[in-house]
């Protein structure tokens, strides 16, 4: 069993290198068509528009796409999104050599890579499951953690160091390669299908049928549907904010992107810390703690104290604390839900539990980028309706609107964080709600 173990983390191990290599190229190609689009545009709103053609899609596509990933194989899923996002890139290189590439191109694109990506996460996810023993969970959930957080570190230095020299198409083409090296791992890697289960043959049916099934499951469990309530309402709060984190910071530095992109780094770094302290600790048990406490302080600490920050040393601390926390919350809910969910339902049920998460995200970039150039920008400036209760805590002038926008995003999501805490059946989730494992012995759904 051990040498079985060994062989699953291995091979988990270098499916995860290859989509670290992949993560690190569309950091890049993410931070140069930020910059490239700012300084075509200058608003706040073209930006979060980007972020909403890329969100929309997902939260669409999900439930289907979570019970295809049940039905098919899963490592082939994840080869199709991989090179479904290698094409949009490939297209928006195209595009840029052609001399003919707009911000609307931007989000065409990104709807189609969404519209694929919404297999990824229901396929990578549950292929921990079939791939890891259920002691290694927390292990492995926090080693994608690393891996976004060790492409946050790197890739907005890259691409700040590579912009210059080899510009846009040099980093797009950076981007295929790095994907081109994820899909030939995701090739040569075996991927075992999982087992099936009685509550996954409860869910068989029409393919309708069975991406309905993952909601039913979730409704019928209180304890996953508070932790999904309070996600939901820490995304909406949280991205808020984030959609102007961007744009705050370039109009407060005229534009500067080394110093965006040392921001970013900052939270990567963080990441890349909160991962290892994470591999080494193991978690808060039980989990739901680090949930909901890391929830408030990155909220209140992180995006708080990034708009309230005026300077580089500010911002970058702020991004550091929030980003050193992050694993651990995704680390544990990702292993609350892996405990729970019978491996051959986590296709359905993890893209309907993204899909509900972060079903208001686009509402709220959509509200973000108007807001802010209309309402808090022009509110914020000196002798603004805004800036004469708030200008002590953010100042006034360019970007002081947006980074109030990210104070009352960060206070929004403790807020939530203690909203949850408030929901027994979340607080006590771990306790009351049996391992999938356990409910093969007959336990009842919901503990009770």
């Amino acid at each position: 069993m051990k040498r079985e173990q060994f062989k699953g983390m291995g091979v988990f191990t270098a499916i995860w290198a290859g989509q670290l290599l992949s993560l690190l190229g569309t950091g890049m190609t993410q931070f140069a068509m930020t910059i490239w689009a700012w300084q075509r545009t200058g608003q706040a709103t073209a930006l979060a528009l980007v972020g909403v053609c890329a969100f929309a899609p997902v939260i669409l596509v999900s439930p289907l796409a979570g019970a295809i990933v049940d039905r098919a194989n899963r490592k082939l899923m994840m080869i199709l999104s991989d090179a479904a996002a290698g094409l949009g890139t490939l297209t928006i290189l195209f595009l840029h050599l052609s001399g003919s590439l707009e911000v609307w191109h931007l989000y065409i694109v990104v709807a189609f890579i969404g519209t694929f990506g919404a297999f990824q996460f229901p396929a990578y996810s549950s292929t921990i499951s079939v791939l890891v023993d259920k002691s290694q969970y927390a292990r492995a959930s926090g080693m994608m953690s690393l891996a976004g957080a060790i492409s946050g570190v790197f890739a907005p230095v890259a691409a700040g160091i590579l912009l210059a020299p080899i510009g846009i198409g040099g980093i797009l083409g950076v981007d295929l390669a790095t994907m081109t090296a994820a899909i030939v791992i995701l090739l040569l890697a075996r991927i075992p299908q999982p087992t099936a289960s009685a509550e996954g043959a409860k869910g068989r049916g029409s393919l309708f049928r069975e991406a309905a099934y993952g909601f039913r499951y979730i409704l019928a469990r209180r304890g996953l549907l508070g932790l999904l309530g309070m996600f939901f309402l820490f995304n909406v709060t949280t991205t808020f904010g984030f959609t102007v984190l961007a744009p705050m910071i370039l109009a407060r530095t005229g534009n500067n992107s080394l110093i965006l992109g040392s921001v970013q780094s900052a939270a990567g770094i963080g990441g890349v810390v909160g991962g290892v302290l994470l591999s080494l600790w193991g978690g808060p048990k039980p989990r739901v703690h680090g949930v909901l406490i890391g929830c408030a302080l990155g909220g209140v600490i992180g995006l708080a104290g990034v708009g309230i920050g005026r300077s580089l040393p500010a911002w970058a601390t702020a991004m550091f604390v929030m980003a050193m926390i992050f694993p651990t919350v995704n680390a544990s809910s990702q292993t609350i839900w892996q405990s729970k969910v019978p491996p051959d339902l986590q296709g359905r049920v993890f893209s309907v539990r993204l899909m509900m998460a972060q079903f208001g995200s686009p509402l709220a970039m959509l509200l973000a980028g108007p807001l802010a150039d209309r309402v808090f920008e022009p509110g914020m400036r000196s002798g603004g309706a805004l800036a004469r209760v708030f200008a002590p805590l953010v100042g006034t002038g360019p970007g002081a609107g947006m980074a109030l926008m990210l104070v009352f995003g960060g206070v929004l999501a403790m807020v939530a964080a203690l909203v949850g805490y408030a929901y027994r059946p979340l607080r006590t989730v771990e306790a009351t709600l049996p391992d999938h494992d356990a409910e093969v012995a007959g336990a009842a759904p919901d503990g009770t």
